[in-house]
């Protein structure tokens, strides 16, 4: 533990933002895995429905600066390909 003040808050401000970090980067994991469950299933009426939402995710962890962009947007192309691939 440090001795300086500053470095005692730095220690509790980084704690508390990778906790934060880690909990959006869980949702963003959880709504792919639904989705891809979706599509494995087979029901391209439900994969349309949570493709929206799993795309919002994964914006909202780009506004948050948890993803990068060009990560966030690979992401979402290749979930795209996994919905168009059903036809």
């Amino acid at each position: 533990m440090p001795n300086i003040k500053s470095a005692k808050k730095r220690v509790l401000v980084t704690a508390k933002k990778t906790a934060r970090n880690k909990a959006i980067k869980s949702e963003v994991k959880t709504e792919i895995k639904k989705f891809l469950a979706v599509v494995e299933s087979g029901d391209k009426a439900a994969a349309k429905a949570q493709f929206p939402t799993t795309c919002s995710t994964i914006d909202c962890a780009v506004s948050k600066g948890v993803l990068k962009k060009n990560t966030a947007a690979n992401k979402k192309s290749g979930l795209a390909k996994k919905l168009n691939a059903m036809a």
